[in-house]
């Protein structure tokens, strides 16, 4: 009975390492790629922030460099440009 025991407690105790090893290991991946991720962002946060305008026939939001800029007014396609204001 002592040896049935005692290869219990030897099973269960390897089984539990395992897991404790295994959560050591995942919480030490998901930090790495974390880090990954912050360094990644960091470095889309230097670029500056592009200004949005608006149509001026339907009144959606475009960023600037998508715009057709014509006659001092913003258009989002040459067709709104050609169309104006409604």
């Amino acid at each position: 009975m002592g040896k049935i025991f005692f290869w219990a407690v030897i099973i269960i105790g390897g089984l539990l390492l395992a897991r404790v090893l295994a959560r050591h290991n995942e919480k030490s991946r998901l930090d790495d790629k974390q880090a990954g991720q912050v360094k990644r962002n960091g470095a889309l946060d230097s670029q500056q922030p592009e200004s949005m305008v608006r149509c001026e026939h339907c009144g959606i939001h475009l960023p600037r460099s998508e715009a057709v800029l014509t006659g001092g007014h913003t258009w989002c396609s040459q067709e709104h440009a050609r169309l104006g204001r409604p």
